[in-house]
């Protein structure tokens, strides 16, 4: 019997980086909105992401886009925390690409 491998954190960040934001048009990882991913085990992910506000008009269909992602790499359960401690701020790298 062959042991399939779990995949890896590099390749749900991989998957991550196809979710665009449609606001800023950037993926949500480069974004900075995923804080951390915990693989648990071969069935089971949890990933501690923000918004970039609170109130933001898409953060349900984010949260489903993620969930869908890191299933397509075989996890069965993906469990999305939102959290805004702290407060999402740009990352260096997307402040100068947006030249703010």
């Amino acid at each position: 019997m062959v042991m399939k491998n779990i995949p890896n954190k590099e390749q749900i960040i991989e998957r991550l980086e196809t979710i665009i934001d449609p606001e800023l048009s950037i993926d949500i990882y480069t974004m900075g909105l995923i804080y951390d991913i915990q693989i648990l085990n071969k069935n089971d992910v949890k990933v501690i992401m923000t918004f970039t506000t609170p109130t933001c008009p898409v953060g349900p269909m984010l949260i489903g886009e993620v969930e869908k992602e890191i299933k397509v790499l075989g996890f069965k359960n993906v469990e999305v925390e939102i959290t805004f401690e702290p407060m999402w701020t740009p990352p260096t790298e997307l402040r100068v690409a947006l030249g703010i």
